[in-house]
């Protein structure tokens, strides 16, 4: 098999308050399918995700604030995690905290080679949205977190 594309189906408890959540996060409402709609998509760039409400797929998150380390488990999440790539986490990241998002993991440089952040979907569903370091960001010791 050759995949010619992917498109993530995310199940979300209400499809009108995902495309607004969305739109905090820069993301943009694609299209919209019922009376009422009850699936969609959202859009950024060339990406696509779309969003079943009530179906196709599980959601919920777990009670832990954090995604990642000290006070966290990426076990006990229960929605879909999806990587975004991006050129600058730290405005994601900052663009997130001035919409008021959930994020449960600061940018921070990872051990394996990404600076990474994590901003949770009120149905639980995890973006990680990165980039890749450079060989003068990987430095040891360099994983600050919310640098």
């Amino acid at each position: 098999m050759e995949a010619k594309g992917l498109t993530p189906i995310l199940n979300v408890s209400d499809i009108q308050q995902s495309f607004a959540w969305f739109e905090k996060l820069g993301w943009r409402k694609g299209w919209e399918w019922g009376k009422p709609a009850t699936f969609g998509g959202v859009c950024s760039g060339t990406c696509e995700l779309f969003l079943c409400e009530n179906g196709q797929g599980g959601r919920g998150k777990s009670d832990f604030k954090n995604t990642f380390g000290p006070g966290g488990s990426d076990r006990a999440e229960k929605g879909a995690w999806v990587s975004i790539w991006v050129d600058d986490v730290d405005a994601v990241h900052q663009r997130c905290l001035e919409q008021g998002l959930d994020v449960t993991w600061p940018p921070t440089n990872m051990p394996w080679g990404i600076r990474e952040m994590h901003v949770r979907h009120p149905d639980g569903h995890v973006f990680r949205v990165g980039r890749g370091l450079g060989k003068d960001e990987e430095e040891p010791g360099d994983d600050k977190v919310g640098e």
